[in-house]
């Protein structure tokens, strides 16, 4: 092969870049799990780091990327948006259109790849919005494995066609009726799965979260995102972006566009979080709102009470409806370098609703949570700074949910 390979991304780094050898971002991230998973973790770990420095791996990969999943996704401009808003210039990161839908099927490729590679046969697996779940899913039929994806049962009732997706696409899908069933439970499930199945069996995470390498590894897959932005306005404006905008649920949508651009101090980076009802009131912004504390195999900022006792976040939004947050968004929040703020149900649900109407994008609840930052914040800067917004998934997912709050019936 001659030169670098255009999907190299694992190979290429970032100077000061975190995680430490043991998976800490500063105070956060590390492994707090069950004694009978910590082999497997490990595991984990050697497969992956073999895998980073194997070509043969970034060959199938890139080939995976570009002919299975459609990169490089678009990078959009949308001038009629920016035309209402009358400031910034916003570019659109279209994950929307990669093959399932959003963001996810570019971490599920890379780990698919690994968990053949470990010789696992079965793949289980967490989701909220029901993206990560059908990216999941769709991997497995592509590769043969048994698929089994935990879900909360609210999260089942209001994303009906991600079901029935990943149900068509071979899975078997297990509905979570603990606690406020949604994606902390339905990733609690998937965890007493995995250290009662450790022998055949690979958890594919979908986020940034999770005991390390899992952060690191989800991030690495992602940054996918922030690199090909990074070198299509290298190649049409000779220079960086000079704000990046995404929503945070977990946060790897997030970090894949963050990444690439961390080093770059002329870059302004807003990640958005789900306000809810208010931040008086139920919400799922862990990073303004909450406090350190561990879950789900990591230390990182969450929603709980003064006795540690993890509180039920809320949102429209099924992606983004988590009381915690990656372990390297904490540190980042920790350190200035990226700015975290939040929106509510109401403001996401009117930027979803101003999209289809001027651009004819249906943009994920998820997604719309940034398009409504983006929707305060552009108009007051001039006309020559360059917004990029990740449009992390579409919104078909979604119809039922903003049809119901509109007083719809479909």
């Amino acid at each position: 092969m001659d030169g670098p390979h255009p999907y190299s991304i694992l190979c290429m780094t970032i100077p000061n870049q975190l995680p430490d050898a043991n998976g800490h971002f500063g105070i956060y991230g590390g492994r707090y799990v069950a004694e009978t998973l910590m082999p497997l973790i490990l595991e984990v770990e050697r497969a992956y780091n073999a895998m980073k420095i194997d070509p043969a791996f970034h060959a199938e990969f890139a080939d995976l990327l570009k002919y299975y999943v459609g990169r490089p996704s678009p990078l959009y401009f949308a001038e009629r948006l920016t035309e209402h808003c009358g400031g910034a210039q916003i570019w659109l990161k279209r994950e929307e259109l990669n093959h399932t839908g959003a963001h996810k099927i570019n971490n599920c490729i890379g780990q698919i790849l690994l968990a053949r590679r470990m010789g696992k046969k079965r793949i289980i697996a967490e989701t909220g919005a029901g993206q990560h779940g059908v990216a999941t899913a769709t991997v497995c039929a592509r590769f043969g494995m048994e698929c089994i994806i935990y879900m909360g049962a609210r999260d089942i009732e209001r994303q009906k066609p991600n079901v029935f997706r990943m149900k068509l696409l071979g899975a078997k899908v297990v509905p979570v009726t603990s606690g406020a069933q949604t994606l902390k439970d339905a990733m609690n499930e998937a965890l007493r799965d995995w250290v009662t199945n450790v022998a055949d069996t690979y958890y594919l995470i979908g986020t940034v979260a999770g005991p390390h390498p899992f952060p690191e590894m989800v991030r690495d897959f992602q940054r996918v995102i922030g690199d090909e932005v990074k070198a299509e306005l290298q190649t049409r404006f000779g220079k960086l972006p000079d704000s990046l905008v995404a929503c945070v649920g977990g946060g790897s949508n997030a970090l894949g566009l963050f990444y690439p651009f961390l080093n770059d101090a002329s870059v302004k980076i807003w990640g958005v979080e789900a306000a809810g009802h208010g931040l008086d009131k139920q919400h799922a912004a862990s990073l303004l709102k909450g406090t350190p504390g561990v879950l789900h195999g990591c230390r990182t900022y969450l929603l709980q009470t003064a006795d540690g006792q993890i509180d039920e976040a809320h949102s429209i939004s099924a992606g983004l409806d988590y009381p915690g947050i990656g372990p390297e968004h904490a540190w980042l929040k920790d350190s200035g370098r990226v700015e975290y703020v939040a929106v509510t149900d109401t403001e996401a649900l009117e930027a979803f609703k101003l999209l289809a109407a001027i651009e004819g994008i249906l943009p994920a609840l998820e997604s719309a949570h940034a398009l409504a930052y983006v929707l305060k914040a552009a108009p007051k800067l001039p006309r020559e700074h360059l917004m990029v917004m990740n449009l992390s998934g579409r919104g078909d997912k979604d119809i039922f949910t903003v049809a119901e709050a509109l007083g719809v019936t479909i």
